[in-house]
């Protein structure tokens, strides 16, 4: 068929190989509906490019897709380097080094079907795409854009390519001049052909080659049409070829039907396409799955045995290709020797999905099997299902294998699986059965002798109580996890259990968890243990936040995220994403801020454990900027703690809850907010978050006394050091709070100053209150650069002392006049001291007194 209405697609395709061979490598994203002639383009584009080598690789329609299948594809056409890689089972970063080798040079590369990509497929665009710039090569990927939903993880992958190197291009269907040509180029009528078909290629196409009276209203009953014209033989074949996705190889088709060159002639004669090297397929998917679903189910499951036991005896042969026709032979011991295999192997490459759907489907068949076989499929369904953020799906299958150690008896088993769930559940917010899983699993393993799985326990009881700040016991878990796993020679254990004791020992201010967090991470990079380098950086980054030490957090937070991006690590790269985000709010870079914690959001491997502080910063940043919404987020984030929530998230709402108050003039909605969240923080240690929630209520006039064990600059504002607490504020890097200090505390220039940072940062409340407040001391907010001058007041007070010592003579109270201008009545017990001590009087009345003797108030 002419390639029709399709000139300016060829043009952009050759512009963008021009460039990508000129040195700017660059991808082209071509994606439009099923038939619509993806394929059909690209094949021509190819035939004209002489100068360029040409790779093409598919991805497969099996329930589960082959690893790295479209990479195979191409592996066999380049043969060298690439192919020794995948063959000899290098891990990922070797192959996909390789393969990146393979477009130096001048290169057009197809990966056609990516609807239907593995994990580790879409992994290879994602490495691909962030290098593409260097290499002289165009990559074209096809898919359908009508099954690539929002939620689709090829278009999570597209959002990641840089965009500077990336192009789009979509295929519209046929007008109906074109649609006319075609039917009169065939011969017939093209009236209503328009209409049914909506201008698809593909469906014209067959449509007009079908044997019919009426145009077929669907793909279906065109390809049926068509299919009445075949000879029994060759209906054989094209039976045989359609439960075959992607193509069907010439030796397979001699060993499982009868072949004649007469009847290969009759396939071809309604639309199947013949290889160089004699595989068969369709000529579209939609025709092979139209055949397929008219065949019964007793014959489709006789077709794929012929083709399973021909496949099976062929060295080569994946195992994911071979699970596929076994479990629709409905052969059980062949899924049950295969599926497990293809699953293994596409988890050694990153597919944890397509390894997650292929223990499903081996444990549909399991049910004859031995007990603990079973149990270990459950084991490992629930591992990926915990990779892929499935969350009830591993929680049921890891139940599912306690149950059955429980029931045969097997106590390190039970105990491993009991770690598990508590280690899940926490994950997947379910504090309550963290617990009471991490409990039992200690009281299992301690009646068994000592074994790495009772120090994984211990680690994770550590773990445990460290998000609670139970920090006496976590540590004592820490360290007997620590000598155990030593003891075991168990590297992993030893990482997980230093990462808790380095965090605990940090949020009690203990600088010596730094020595530990780093000791975990160096232990992880010596024995490349990916998810422990990668929690490594995890923990010592958001620790370097909490402490805003944020030279030391950029450190880590670029070597974390570079490693994790490397080998696509996305559950503990979007953690750190998470604390990027809040880095930069507490720096005052708000857009950066929340750029980071949208990307977090959006994403489909964020878990609740990453969503929750991604969403804190968001509501934190609309509070701030005085966006709406915020609250919406804050309460997200609270629900997605569960209904035992822990002390570091009761701690951190309350305090954002208490500047939203504060902000609002709401100075019973900061008690509320801070009260019950102080109560708590008092019984534990940590003094970061005690300091911050006691300064909310000294300066609400909350606090009696100031409290022991609190970090600064807390400590020296609720002293009454408020300047130095400003200077403190600045030397760490954090505008806001400095600007905030200025503004309640400062003098006229330093308010002025003030107003400059806030009115920079885009704290639209912040700024709008101290505007206010300057408006009432009798200060004009003008814009940068201009002054105001003002004259003494006749008794030497300050303006705040002056507008106080006014109250004062209206007969105010202290703690109500505290009220009146929202500061602490510690604030106001000061500025009457001051007031006195100025005029040299020992009461109040007296002050009054003097105060009315003539105007006191500044101009």
């Amino acid at each position: 068929m002419e390639l029709l209405e399709r000139k300016q697609c060829l043009a952009e395709l050759t512009d963008w190989l021009r460039r990508a061979i000129e040195g700017a490598g660059c991808i082209a994203l071509l994606g439009a509906e099923a038939g619509i002639g993806k394929t059909a383009l690209l094949q021509e584009f190819a035939k004209a490019q002489i100068g360029a080598r040409v790779l093409w690789g598919s991805c497969d329609a099996l329930f589960a897709p082959r690893p790295l299948g479209p990479l195979y594809d191409i592996a066999r056409q380049t043969q060298g380097e690439l192919l020794a890689a995948i063959y000899s089972n290098q891990n990922r970063e070797v192959i996909f080094a390789a393969a990146l080798n393979e477009l130096e040079r001048q290169t057009l590369v197809v990966f056609e079907d990516m609807h239907w990509a593995d994990e580790a497929t879409l992994d290879l665009l994602k490495y691909l795409g962030r290098r593409i710039q260097r290499a002289r090569a165009l990559l074209v990927v096809s898919y359908r854009d009508d099954e690539v939903g929002p939620r689709h993880p090829l278009r999570f992958v597209i959002g990641d390519l840089p965009r500077a190197a990336t192009h789009r291009m979509s295929l519209l269907p046929l007008s109906e001049a074109a649609v006319a040509q075609l039917a009169r180029e065939a011969g017939q009528s093209s009236a209503g052909l328009h209409r049914i078909t909506g201008g698809n290629p593909f469906f014209v196409t067959e449509a007009l080659a079908a044997v019919a009276d009426t145009v077929p209203v669907s793909v279906r009953d065109a390809v049926l049409a068509r299919a009445m014209r075949l000879t029994p033989d060759a209906r054989k074949i094209a039976e045989l070829a359609s439960v075959v996705p992607g193509r069907t190889e010439s030796w397979l088709l001699e060993q499982t039907v009868p072949v004649d060159e007469a009847a290969i002639e009759g396939c071809m004669s309604i639309g199947m396409v013949r290889s160089d090297d004699g595989a068969l397929s369709f000529r579209h998917e939609l025709a092979r799955r139209a055949f397929e679903d008219s065949l019964s189910q007793s014959h489709r499951q006789i077709l794929h045995a012929k083709v399973f036991a021909a496949l099976s005896a062929r060295p080569q042969t994946s195992a994911a290709r071979l699970a596929h026709h076994a479990a629709g032979a409905r052969n059980a011991a062949a899924v049950l020797q295969f599926t497990p295999m293809a699953a293994m192997q596409a988890a050694s490459v990153g597919s944890h999905r397509e390894a997650a759907s292929l223990f499903q489907v081996a444990l549909l068949y399991a049910q004859e099997i031995a007990p603990d076989e079973r149990a270990c499929l459950y084991e490992r369904l629930s591992y990926e299902c915990y990779l892929t953020g499935q969350h009830e799906r591993a929680i049921e299958a890891r139940r599912a294998a306690l149950e059955i150690w429980r029931a045969s008896g097997a106590r390190m088993r039970e105990g491993d699986a009991l770690q598990w769930l508590s280690r899940q559940s926490w994950f997947f917010g379910r504090r309550a059965d963290a617990n009471r899983y991490g409990a039992e699993a200690v009281v299992t393993l301690e009646s068994l002798p000592p074994s790495p799985e009772l120090a994984r326990a211990y680690s994770n009881c550590a773990q445990l109580d460290m998000e609670s700040h139970e920090l006496e016991s976590a540590i004592s878990w820490a360290q007997r996890a620590i000598a155990l796993a030593e003891a075991c020679a168990a590297n992993e254990i030893l990482c997980d259990a230093l990462g808790a004791l380095g965090i605990t020992r940090l949020i009690a201010g203990d600088a010596s968890g730094w020595a530990d967090l780093e000791r975990g991470l160096r232990l992880a990079l010596d024995g490349a243990l990916q998810e422990q380098v990668a929690s490594a950086y995890n923990d010592l980054s958001a620790m370097a936040v909490s402490w805003r030490q944020y030279d030391r957090a950029s450190r880590w937070l670029s070597e974390g995220l570079d490693y994790c991006e490397k080998r696509d690590l996305d559950a503990w790269r979007l953690y750190m994403l998470a604390y990027r985000a809040r880095k930069s709010f507490e720096q005052g870079d708000w857009p950066a801020a929340s750029e980071d914690a949208e990307a977090v959001l959006r994403h489909p491997l964020a878990t609740p454990i990453t969503r929750i502080p991604a969403l804190r910063t968001l509501g934190h940043i609309r509070i701030r900027r005085g966006d709406p919404q915020a609250e919406a987020a804050l309460e997200e984030a609270w629900a997605l703690g569960g209904p035992v929530q822990e002390l570091q998230r009761i701690g951190t709402l309350a305090a954002i809850r208490a500047e939203a108050a504060w902000l609002a003039g709401d100075r019973d909605g900061v008690l509320k907010a801070v009260a019950p969240a102080y109560e708590l923080v008092c019984q534990r240690r940590d003094p970061r978050m005690k300091g911050e929630l006691a300064s909310w209520l000294w300066r609400v006039g909350a606090l009696e006394d100031q409290p022991a064990e609190i970090a600064d600059p807390y400590a020296q504002e609720i002293a009454g050091d408020w300047r130095a607490a400003a200077l403190a504020w600045k030397g760490l890097g954090c505008p806001y709070e400095y600007a905030c200090l200025l503004a309640w505390h400062g003098t006229e220039s330093e308010q002025r100053e003030a107003l400059e940072i806030l009115e920079r940062l885009g704290a639209a409340p912040a700024a709008q209150a101290l505007r206010k407040r300057m408006r009432a001391e009798g200060v004009r907010a003008v814009p940068r650069g201009l002054r105001v001058s003002t004259r003494s007041n006749r008794l030497g007070l300050t303006r705040r002392e002056a507008e106080i010592l006014t109250l004062v003579s209206q007969g105010m109270r202290n703690s109500a006049i505290a009220k009146r201008l929202f500061v602490s009545t510690r604030t106001v017990d000061r500025h009457v001291s001051a007031i006195l001590s100025k005029l040299g009087v020992q009461s109040r009345g007296e002050a009054a007194a003097m105060a009315g003797k003539g105007p006191g108030s500044p101009d």
